[in-house]
């Protein structure tokens, strides 16, 4: 990993040679880019789908471990991903091959990619917490939480719930519970190290779910009088003034990127923020492939190459890589000529 502290008032992380490592290792069928790490089947299971054999299951428990380490540390744009790849580490199947190979290509074309933090005040820490509602084959719902203390996540967790819940807004108590422990563990932290935290602001985008939050047992009626009195846990740390709930739109809620697999422009906006990377608005990424990249600084597209249709304009990228500033290309250090995106014109440089 390398951390970069050379501008003020901001830290990068990147680890660009563990995922040039790893783009290596790879089998050339997972060769190619991707837009995004998930498609919006992520959470799909077929149970009439082919197993893999045992050394295909290695390959891809060994894959999986490598990218939840990546993404716990640098790159938590993968982790609601890696989530749903993790719970099948156990007995995968080809359509999960292939969902680890979409995430394995995303990385391929977002490799220089850094995780941006900065603090904009210590003494206020934001959580965004979301739930989606019985995504999983079990019917399970899927949680998602989010810290910040100005830009960039600096701790994001996308898991799957422990137990079955009978609504959305039961479900999203469970995930405000869930990750309470967290929030309350980095405020005591922080104190620790002699900041002074006023508050910890969980922000909820389900109305009945704060007032369950917010109130406890005054708020609840039949339809919730069985959840387990343990997520009232909640509301007496409400109470105590170590938490506060106030409402987000769904629009802005950062944690709806870590409870499905986001799509199109929602995507890159809510990985943007994540990230706290900021291209233009009418950017489009150069996804292209680490290894087939080093090929044409070569003098030739190897066989891994794949074109790349881009799913906003529909326009080809073929030998060119289009880049600007905001733009992280995946090639090693080489000449190779580049276009720029924006004003057309074209130069030859050293990625």
């Amino acid at each position: 990993m390398t951390i970069n502290f050379n501008e003020k008032g901001k830290v990068q992380f990147t680890m660009i040679d563990y995922i040039k490592e790893m783009m290596n290792d790879v089998p050339p069928d997972m060769d190619g880019t991707a837009p995004n790490p998930a498609g919006k089947h992520l959470f799909d299971v077929n149970d009439k789908t082919t197993k893999l054999d045992v050394k295909m299951a290695e390959l891809y428990h060994h894959n999986t471990a490598k990218l939840l380490f990546l993404c716990k540390r640098a790159r938590p744009d993968i982790q609601t991903a890696v989530a749903f790849l993790c719970n099948r580490v156990k007995n995968p199947d080809e359509d999960d091959y292939k969902k680890l190979t979409r995430t394995i290509r995303y990385l391929c074309g977002s490799i220089n990619m850094p995780l941006i933090l900065e603090a904009n005040n210590t003494r206020v820490i934001k959580w965004w917490v979301d739930a989606s509602f019985a995504v999983h084959p079990d019917m399970r719902s899927h949680t998602g939480g989010a810290m910040s203390m100005g830009k960039g996540i600096i701790y994001g967790t996308s898991t799957r719930q422990k137990l079955n819940t009978k609504s959305s807004t039961e479900g999203e108590l469970v995930g405000v519970n869930d990750v309470m422990p967290q929030v309350l563990w980095t405020r005591y932290f922080l104190e620790a190290q002699g900041y002074d935290v006023q508050e910890s602001i969980i922000y909820q985008d389900n109305q009945s779910t704060m007032l369950l939050a917010m109130n406890g047992t005054a708020s609840s009626s039949r339809r919730t009088r069985h959840i387990n009195i343990r997520y009232f846990f909640v509301a007496d740390r409400v109470a105590s003034g170590e938490v506060k709930i106030e409402y987000c739109p769904t629009a802005q809620m950062l944690a709806d990127y870590f409870t499905k697999p986001l799509q199109g422009n929602l995507f890159r906006t809510m990985r943007n923020m994540i990230m706290n990377v900021n291209p233009t608005s009418d950017h489009t990424y150069a996804m292209q492939d680490y290894r087939s990249v080093l090929n044409m600084c070569n003098g030739h597209v190897g066989n891994g190459y794949t074109n790349y249709t881009d799913i906003d304009n529909d326009r080809t990228n073929h030998a060119s890589v289009q880049t600007n500033e905001q733009e992280w290309i995946t090639a090693e250090p080489r000449n190779i000529r580049i276009r720029d995106s924006v004003s057309g014109t074209s130069e030859t440089g050293s990625l």
